[in-house]
């Protein structure tokens, strides 16, 4: 009888032990789980920290760097200007194509012009050039400033060239009082042209049908993709014939009786400097030093032309330095995030 009941309470207490055994081991295992998701989030946590000060570090250095580089500028430019105290031969540069967004655009020309013509140390302007030409709306505001400042302040002007000095550029040298030469520099290109392509023999072996709809029977007018119409392109022609005939009345102000007219003066051709001097196109052979020091008689030069500065390249390439980190950082938190 006791057996029995022996048996039955033990084993009351081993049946009781092994319910309690298992939620203790479900807590266990749910302690784990909570452990790592926290874990996870604490190192998520801890890695933006980090990067947020990398990036306040960042900052920081690169905005007193960039304080440090502007300052710096700003003295060498003052020292710049107070250099210009003593007489001296100005000099702008034209590089490159005339046109609106270049180097040597009316916009970025034309403040160096007046400041070089405002110094009163400035004994003259030399203009050395090395451009192929380009728009004859910007050669031309170029010209007449010039023309208008030399009647204001009385200076003289030079026109020094290097390799090239051809249509646009010429159109601009023109203004100067005397133009110098290299034996070798290519000078003149007095003429106008328009240019383009046609695409339509090649649309029609591809069998492409061109379809277009203007308001305006000459809206269209010279569409290489169109075929040629004749009275569109008198018209064109006609109105390169007006801009040669200003070109040409420019350029005969300019150089007066000095120039050698031929019938091939204004056809569009190209001298060298020996020729050009021969036609009257160029006035003698120099270089700047030459000119400075024989010509204006002070052979101190400096530049009035207008460059990106130290500060502003640097604020560039910071710009894309910050875009770029960015960029990066935002690859990397995506995740997190």
């Amino acid at each position: 009888m006791s057996t029995p009941d022996s048996a039955s309470s033990a084993a009351s207490p081993a049946s009781g032990d092994a319910s309690g055994q298992a939620p203790q081991s479900s807590a266990t295992t749910l302690g784990a789980s909570e452990r790592v998701v926290l874990e996870h989030l604490a190192q998520d946590f801890m890695r933006e920290r980090r990067h947020e000060r990398r990036w306040r570090t960042f900052f920081r250095w690169a905005w007193l760097i960039l304080a440090v580089v502007v300052v710096f500028d700003f003295v060498v430019d003052r020292s710049a200007v107070s250099g210009k105290a003593l007489p001296h031969t100005a000099l702008i540069e034209v590089r490159g194509e005339i046109a609106p967004d270049s180097e040597a655009s009316a916009e970025i020309l034309l403040g160096a012009l007046r400041s070089a013509f405002e110094d009163p140390s400035a004994q003259a302007l030399v203009l050395r050039i090395n451009s192929p030409g380009g728009s004859p709306v910007q050669a031309g505001i170029l010209n007449d400033e010039i023309r208008r400042l030399k009647a204001l302040h009385g200076k003289k002007v030079y026109a020094v060239v290097e390799d090239v000095c051809a249509s646009g550029a010429y159109y601009l040298a023109v203004a100067a009082d005397q133009i110098f030469v290299d034996k070798a520099s290519l000078v003149g290109s007095v003429g106008v042209l328009m240019d383009g392509f046609g695409f339509t023999g090649a649309m029609e072996k591809l069998g492409i049908e061109r379809r277009l709809l203007t308001a305006g029977e000459n809206k269209g007018m010279l569409d290489p993709f169109s075929p040629q119409n004749e009275k569109q392109q008198a018209y064109a022609r006609e109105m390169l014939k007006q801009i040669h005939a200003q070109f040409i009345e420019v350029v005969r102000q300019g150089r007066g009786d000095r120039l050698k007219e031929t019938p091939e003066t204004f056809s569009g051709l190209v001298w060298n400097g020996e020729d050009a001097v021969k036609l009257g196109l160029a006035d003698a052979f120099g270089n700047l030093d030459y000119v400075a020091r024989e010509v204006v008689k002070a052979e101190d030069v400096i530049d009035y032309t207008p460059r990106e500065n130290v500060a502003e390249r640097l604020a560039k390439r910071f710009g894309a330095a910050v875009g770029h980190g960015a960029v990066r950082a935002l690859r990397e938190w995506a995740p997190v995030r």
